[in-house]
């Protein structure tokens, strides 16, 4: 059985670059925006439309397969969501029979939870994902500190509101994950070692 690390992560919090130095650090195959990619490939949506789908929650707020059985005939919307949902489903399947890999969001914990994958959990003070947005974000991008605060809350709403549609689940509950990461005054690359040898 493949080797497979799921990372779900706060904006700004590194969780990104801790999933690609692991990946590199333990020679294993990562996946991100390569998901993307792959479900425009086989839906002929375009990369972004499926981005918009794959980062907001659909309308109704409860879990995909009971949402199913309430609303027989759904929004025509609301149908492609989730077809979008079930196809990133099944590519991260397929991947992670390939060969040892970390994802990095997706829902992948909960996809790939009968593999039991290490789900890890990254997160941060607002103060340090201000100071890596700015360090990491496009040159372009001249936000105020509370202009960038709100789009850090609420790109993490979102993704909250997404993962608990899709998997019923609380977003960043610790006993959802393996090993939670306060990333907080790190550099990133200080820590991957560590957890790497924990992967090992």
């Amino acid at each position: 059985m493949s080797r497979i690390i799921t990372i779900g992560r706060e904006f700004g919090s590194g969780g990104r670059e801790l999933g690609r130095r692991l990946s590199e650090t333990l020679g294993m195959a990562y996946y991100d925006q390569e998901i993307i990619n792959e479900i425009a490939r086989r839906t002929q949506l375009s990369e972004e439309y499926v981005q918009a789908v794959v980062e907001h929650r659909p309308m109704f707020s409860f879990p995909i397969h009971i949402g199913r059985s309430f609303y027989p005939a759904p929004d025509p919307v609301l149908e492609q969501n989730m077809a979008v949902y079930r196809e990133q489903a099944n590519i991260i399947r397929e991947m992670a029979e390939k060969s040892d890999c970390v994802f990095v969001g997706r829902c992948a914990d909960y996809v790939l939870a009968e593999q039991k994958p290490m789900r890890l959990f990254v997160y941060a003070d607002m103060a340090s994902k201000l100071k890596r947005c700015r360090e990491k974000g496009p040159e372009n991008e001249h936000l105020t500190d509370r202009e960038l605060k709100q789009k850090i809350t609420g790109i993490d709403r979102k993704r909250a509101k997404y993962y608990e549609f899709y998997t019923g689940q609380t977003w960043g509950d610790k006993l959802n994950y393996d090993l939670c990461i306060n990333t907080t005054q790190t550099q990133i690359k200080e820590i991957v070692p560590a957890i790497a040898g924990l992967v090992r």
